[in-house]
Order: structure tokens, then sequence, then C-alpha cells
């Protein structure tokens, strides 16, 4: 398998998939946070975290998403991964400038 690199990277960071969770899917599905954990199988501390942003969609909880929301688990690490992968670039840009690049001969 290999990965897709985009030719651009993204100016403006990518939602944090909490942001979908808070803003669009919850509502729609007329759930409060209280109800959506419930049937997730977390705690509504444990919801409320990630619809805060204050924690990271893990691969357990993406399963859990992806079964609530019908869309599997894959997109949720996807937008995950988009998320910590935008501010990992912009943290570490000045150490990975001095990385060099090889290539195998």
């Amino acid at each position: 398998m290999t990965d897709s690199i985009p030719a651009r990277r993204p100016i403006l960071q990518p939602s944090h998939p909490g942001t979908l969770l808070r803003e669009d899917v919850l509502p729609a599905l007329a759930l409060t946070v209280t109800e959506a954990a419930a049937r997730l199988g977390v705690s509504r501390q444990t919801l409320h975290a990630i619809l805060a942003e204050r924690a990271a969609v893990t691969p357990e909880m993406a399963v859990r998403l992806g079964k609530l929301c019908g869309d599997g688990g894959r997109v949720w690490l996807a937008m995950q991964q988009a998320h910590d992968l935008w501010a990992a670039e912009r943290a570490l840009a000045d150490v990975v400038a001095k990385i060099p690049t090889l290539s195998a001969a």
C-alpha cells in the first residue's frame, strides 16, 4: 500500500473530528452528549473531551463512531490524522528543515 501525498499541503488546519461531531453529527442525529456517550459505550467526560477538541479520536473511538454513524472508523481516524499531521509539520518545521533527504543508490 502506498500513501498518496497531496501536491499542496493545506494552509488552514484540517478540522478536529470533535468539531464535526459537535456541530453537525450529534445535532443531525438529535443526540445529546449524554445519549451519544451511552450509545458509544464511553463516559460522557470522554466524549466531551473529544467534542471540546482536548482529546484525539483514538482507533478504538474511531471504530465506535464509525459504527454509530454508519461510515466506518477509517473516516474518523483519517480526520484525526490530517489534523495532527498538519500541526506536527508546523511545530517541527525548523527541526525537519535540518534533516537531509536521502535516496538509495
